[in-house]
């Protein structure tokens, strides 16, 4: 099939990497001229340069990966990156600066969890015991739960402490929603796939290279290599159905992904519906609306740095408040960055560039005890949909030979690297499917 993937970030690249190993002949359509959607590499420029001289690559979002990212880990082997040189692999941990909070044990799955929780420092007898019962309580559910139900809710047995401590870092860093509105279905599944889906889930896999290294850089380059185009600086407003096919910009295909932006995927959808007939354009239509009504939460990475800056792990979880926003912090300098930069995380960020900055190096000052000079502040007001229970995401498929992908089509999994990824494959699979469908009527018949 001629294939049309449109946006080119990890969900995107994926597909692309997918399809041409199917077969398909694909063009990928991107609207800037970098890879990487809303994980990917900052364009250089004269102003990444440390106040020392040092050259200072930076990432629009500090991500972390963990082992239970199958699929993406297979996409990264596949298209020649190595993860165990491209990722710092460390136990689960969720340490405060002062030594105290959790950390996994080197134990084989799932008894690291059990290791760690039992050696939890600052922990009592009760903090623990509240948790190991609640948690056994949702394994015997086989992780299910209430689909109106809240993380919130769904804790509100386990004590304050591991409520604050435990629960809150791991809920906005996943889902980047408050426990207070998010899922507790989809963190539920988060939870069952790190602590129990395959040996080694729950380590921490934090990236040394930049992000657009890290997956679509090489992944543009295995495509290139197999005959796929990707035509960079081509944004595409509109499809037109032509018959079987769809017209992009000035060719038609077989099919199309989309593979962009909730928001961008419904306005493209929204005008290209003239033309379809009825019960084309009601799909469309519907779909547009899914798409739409999303609402979204924002990140915000800050950053800084000072000369003698050092963390006593790559990452550290910080205790978070409306004055002090940031749930983590991560040594760069450690994860193969200039040494002294410091990258602090604001997941459902809320408030201005320059305030949150300010409230951030005060935290720093607060609980790191470090001075640290601003370097840049990225804020990505749309970085994931608002994972609230109930929520209703649109479908994979939205009419004949189009379909979407992304952290954001409906799923069991937040908007992460892995769910982004694991939609590319999905989308993939099913326009396979779908061929193999109609081939088999148009023989029957």
């Amino acid at each position: 099939m001629k294939l049309a993937i449109i946006g080119a970030g990890w969900a995107g690249m994926a597909a692309a990497v997918k399809a041409t190993e199917a077969g398909h002949h694909v063009t990928v359509f991107e609207a800037t001229q970098s890879l990487g959607g809303r994980a990917r590499a900052l364009a250089n420029s004269p102003t990444q340069v440390l106040p020392n001289g040092s050259p200072m690559p930076l990432d629009n979002g500090q991500h972390i990966l963990i082992g239970a990212y199958t699929e993406t880990l297979q996409l990264m082997r596949q298209v020649g990156v190595s993860p165990q040189t491209a990722l710092l692999a460390l136990p689960m941990t969720l340490q405060f600066p002062d030594g105290l909070g959790l950390r996994f044990t080197a134990w084989p799955t799932p008894l690291d969890a059990l290791g760690g929780i039992l050696h939890a420092r600052g922990w009592s007898a009760a903090d623990k015991w509240s948790l190991l019962r609640v948690a056994l309580g949702w394994k015997a559910k086989k992780f299910n739960c209430a689909d109106t139900l809240s993380v919130a809710e769904l804790c509100q047995y386990l004590t304050p402490r591991i409520k604050a401590e435990l629960i809150e870092p791991l809920c906005v860093s996943a889902l980047n929603t408050v426990p207070e509105q998010a899922s507790a279905q989809v963190f539920l599944r988060v939870m069952q796939d790190a602590l129990f889906g395959v040996p080694g889930g729950s380590r921490l896999l934090l990236p040394r290279v930049d992000l657009s290294a890290l997956f679509p850089d090489a992944a543009a380059q295995w495509l290139q290599q197999r005959g796929a185009l990707l035509q960079l600086g081509q944004r595409v407003a509109s499809l037109q159905l032509q018959g079987q096919q769809w017209r992009v910009q000035t060719e038609l295909f077989d099919a199309v992904i989309l593979a962009t932006s909730a928001p961008h995927a419904a306005k493209i959808i929204g005008a290209s519906t003239q033309g379809a007939p009825p019960s084309v354009t009601e799909k469309m239509q519907y779909w547009a609306h899914a798409a739409g009504a999303l609402q979204h939460e924002a990140i915000a990475t800050v950053y800084a740095w000072a000369p003698q800056a050092t963390l006593p792990l790559a990452m550290l979880a910080l205790r978070s408040s409306a004055q002090h926003p940031a749930q983590f912090v991560f040594d760069r300098g450690q994860l193969g960055g200039p040494p002294g930069l410091l990258a602090f995380v604001v997941s459902a960020a809320q408030g201005e560039r320059a305030t949150l900055q300010a409230q951030v190096l005060a935290q720093a000052q607060a609980q790191l005890g470090l001075s640290l000079q601003p370097i840049q502040t990225v804020v990505e007001k749309r970085a994931t949909f608002a994972c609230t229970p109930g929520l209703q995401r649109p479908p994979a498929a939205i009419a004949p030979g189009l379909l979407a992908c992304g952290d954001y089509v409906a799923g069991p999994y937040p908007a992460t690297l892995e769910g982004a990824v694991r939609s590319g494959c999905a989308a993939v699979s099913l326009l396979d499917a779908n061929t193999a469908l109609a081939l088999s009527v148009k023989i029957q018949a």
